[in-house]
């Protein structure tokens, strides 16, 4: 029987037809229905990219851009270069490359030796140290690479990250408001290659946990994160850069999939890479199917500052603590933001140092002060503080304040 809005039994329509319906869908996908393999195959080799004017090349399906070519480029231009991207991440090949994403190799240089430093202090230090689907101790890997820079070099760490590039293509797939964290990763000769896999954040559950969200969720969680690496070495096919398989983000079922041997050894069969030189980058949808390669050089130190950025609706895989970087990089900001004013540098900094979203809070104690129910993010009161000259003691203050206001 079905209900009317007064609450009157009616008959049920589906019951009284003389038609059979289908029957309801399960609402989740399962590794004991597993997804065929054959729309897999028809989906990842039938694809095709389109044409997309503003890339330099495609290779192996994936497009390349080579940025050093927009450097002068409008408002309107870089958004036609966003659509471009926006387009590839969703319903192109789900991977594009950067080249010149950083062109001061020096830079490059300089981290390398902050992220040198980092690793062989973790070394001495007791306890395991886990690893992203590889074994543990193959390679050498700084989690939160991001906070660790800043603390121990601030002044490279500043450089760096105030390369408008980022937030450029990062809001392409996500929006404004986003959050960076960052992981380095070195492969050294003779290291094996990573298990085929879909990233976070259905991609880093178990398969018995992955079976109980809804076929929905298991789409849309592509939406809240995006993949990206700069190189910070030459990277030769030899040297086993990041496998990938062009247009597998769109099989609906890829997050029970790639746990099946089926699908991974057909991934080993098909997986396409491209090169990429110091200071290039690669960029791609968290549901495609990819996986570090195996280095077979004789001597490259295969080296990747791993970023991952997380919509302003998601949550991000690690926690940054903006307080510390602030007090370590704030005089330096506002020495930069009084020769430079807000630049698109100064700006790129403040985006990824710092939380763009304000929510959750509490507003009882943080009252919306616009016509919107947002009240000032940490984006917004750094941005406030530069220009209203504030010194170091003010703003980490006022971070303090703001944090304890947004408390239950």
């Amino acid at each position: 029987m079905g209900i009317t809005a007064k609450g009157t039994s009616v008959p049920n329509a589906a019951a009284n037809s003389h038609t059979s319906t289908p029957p309801i869908e399960p609402r989740v996908f399962s590794t004991s229905k597993p997804p065929s393999l054959d729309d897999f195959k028809i989906l990842t080799t039938e694809s095709v990219p389109i044409h997309y004017p503003l890339a330099k090349d495609i290779v192996n399906n994936i497009p390349i851009y080579d940025l050093s070519a927009f450097s002068s480029y409008t408002a309107d231009q870089l958004s036609a270069l966003q659509d471009e991207w926006y387009h590839i991440l969703l319903q192109g090949p789900g991977v594009f490359a950067t080249k010149h994403i950083y062109t001061n190799l020096s830079l490059i240089d300089h981290v390398n030796d902050v992220y040198s430093s980092i690793i062989k202090q973790e070394a001495q230090q007791s306890g395991k140290k886990g690893d992203h689907f590889a074994t543990s101790g193959s390679n050498s890997r700084i989690w939160n690479s991001f906070s660790k820079h800043c603390l121990a070099d601030p002044t490279t760490f500043i450089e760096y990250y105030s390369n408008p590039w980022l937030p450029l293509i990062f809001s392409a797939w996500l929006g404004p408001h986003h959050r960076l964290t960052a992981q380095v990763n070195i492969v050294r000769p003779g290291s094996a290659a990573q298990i085929s896999h879909r990233d976070y954040h259905i991609g880093f559950q178990s398969a018995e946990s992955c079976e109980k969200f809804p076929k929905a969720l298991q789409v849309a969680s592509q939406f809240l994160t995006l993949q990206g690496a700069v190189a910070h070495s030459d990277m030769p096919l030899e040297s086993g850069p990041t496998r990938l398989l062009p247009f597998s983000q769109k099989f609906e079922e890829g997050y029970i999939a790639y746990r099946l041997k089926e699908f991974q050894d057909y991934f080993l069969d098909k997986h396409v890479s491209v090169p990429l030189k110091k200071g290039d980058g690669l960029f791609f949808n968290p549901a495609l199917f990819h996986a570090a390669g195996s280095n077979t050089s004789a001597d490259v130190q295969r080296s990747a500052n791993l970023l991952q950025i997380s919509s302003a609706f998601g949550k991000p895989m690690e926690m940054v603590d903006s307080l510390p970087l602030v007090e370590r990089t704030w005089e330096a900001l506002a020495d930069k933001y009084e020769k430079e004013s807000l630049n698109d540098e100064v700006r790129a900094f403040v985006s990824n140092v710092a939380e763009g979203y304000p929510f959750p809070t509490n507003l009882d104690r943080r009252v919306p002060e616009t016509a919107g129910m947002a009240p000032d993010s940490e984006q917004d009161l750094l941005l406030r503080g530069l220009k209203g000259r504030w010194d170091k003691d003010r703003v980490l203050v006022e971070l303090k304040q703001m944090r304890d206001n947004s408390r239950a």
